[in-house]
């Protein structure tokens, strides 16, 4: 059983980015717990990917996103994201939020 606290407005905001990009998931979570979480979130299939912590690269005690191995190109990826240390290879394409 999981437990979501969902920010305000996130479902229409989720909606909205689905219609206009390609939306993937990517967490440091382990997917044992990040799928049914995010099952609750993605209630439209926004998400075109699921990407967990086995998709990260450990790095000095972080997991970290390289966003370097989506195949896509990098001046057209963001990652929002609420922990600096995940995107520490490419803050230029980061957009910060508070947890």
């Amino acid at each position: 059983q999981v437990y979501v606290l969902k920010r305000p407005h996130v479902d229409e905001f989720l909606q909205r980015m689905g219609e206009l990009f390609e939306c993937v998931l990517f967490t440091a979570s382990l997917a044992k717990y990040a799928d049914p979480v995010a099952d609750l979130l993605d209630r439209w299939g926004v998400f075109r990917a699921r990407l967990f912590r086995e998709s990260c690269v450990f790095h000095r005690g972080n997991y970290v996103k390289d966003l370097s191995r989506l195949g896509r190109e990098l001046s057209k990826v963001i990652i929002v994201d609420n922990s600096p240390a995940s995107y520490i290879f490419h803050p230029e394409n980061a957009v910060s939020v508070l947890s």
